[in-house]
């Protein structure tokens, strides 16, 4: 089944899993999909809209790889069916965090985490993607240049910046990994925790899980000790914490950068000058940490 961008509620109407009417209602706040939430009698689902988005690595092929097995490990809804550029998940009834939420909840959002990084891929099944944040700084980088982008004068910066902090991360360990640790991403149901939107997972290093959920949701040095901790179950060394502040500079830097393309290449309804700022305001935050640091 072919997406009609024009006429989504005629494709969700003719998914073959509705037992009779359905009411369809859009879901706000996306910034990569679309999403609709469809009621059918006492069941609730959630439709996604989305292609394939070359220039952010999105491949939603592996996006259903990493929903499916997220889904099998019980860490995220059920997929109830697939095909090409629609998805259709169970609705988990709950409060979408914010970042005071994430903050408030820590040690819950780490814990959950760590089992996605640990149990995870035994459910992955064929091809997936790894997540190289600084590959994707640099393809980020060309792909700015090529747009006659309003930063590329500033591209020169990123780039060296990147090239530090790839040197202070050093050899990884690879995890399958969620690698958009946004609060809304995280759900409570009341009972328990999910996490849900899976568009950029693969195999990448815990530390950028780890920064992103610091980055996005406001952690002070404390919280990030706790959560360094609490995760790999040590004190946490200088050594540590080198890698750890480096990853947390390159996943704002990423996200800046995401922002900066998306400002030209996306169709979606969305002030990404303001969130290319915002995020370049936090990422200027951390590098100037790192540096006072002497993490060169």
């Amino acid at each position: 089944m072919a997406l009609s961008a024009s006429d989504p509620e005629t494709v969700i109407r003719a998914l073959p899993i509705w037992n009779g009417g359905i009411d369809i209602q859009p879901l706000l706040g996306g910034i990569t999909n679309k999403n609709y939430l469809v009621t059918d009698g006492e069941r609730r689902a959630v439709v996604r809209f989305g292609g394939d988005i070359p220039v952010h690595g999105v491949m939603r092929f592996n996006e259903l790889a990493a929903t499916r097995a997220a889904g099998d490990t019980g860490i995220s809804p059920k997929v109830l069916y697939s095909a090409p550029s629609v998805l259709a998940l169970d609705f988990i009834a709950g409060r979408s965090y914010g970042p005071d939420d994430v903050r408030a909840d820590r040690d819950r959002c780490v814990a959950l985490v760590k089992r996605v990084h640990r149990e995870i891929a035994a459910h992955l099944r064929g091809p997936t993607l790894a997540f190289n944040v600084f590959h994707i700084v640099r393809d980020y980088a060309h792909t700015l240049v090529e747009d006659q982008s309003r930063m590329a004068a500033r591209l020169p910066r990123f780039l060296a910046a990147a090239e530090t902090l790839e040197r202070a991360v050093g050899p990884i360990d690879l995890v399958f990994a969620h690698n958009d640790l946004l609060a809304a991403n995280f759900i409570d149901d009341g009972q328990r925790l999910w996490l849900v939107d899976w568009d950029y997972a693969g195999w990448n290093s815990p530390l950028f899980d780890l920064g992103g959920l610091s980055s996005n949701n406001g952690f002070d040095l404390g919280d990030n000790d706790a959560m360094l901790s609490a995760y790999f179950e040590a004190p946490v060394t200088d050594a540590l914490r080198r890698k750890f502040h480096a990853m947390l500079c390159a996943s704002l830097l990423r996200e800046a950068m995401w922002s900066m393309v998306s400002e030209q290449r996306s169709t979606i309804d969305f002030d990404y000058v303001a969130y290319t700022d915002e995020n370049l305001r936090r990422f200027d935050a951390a590098w100037t940490t790192f540096q006072e640091m002497g993490l060169k």
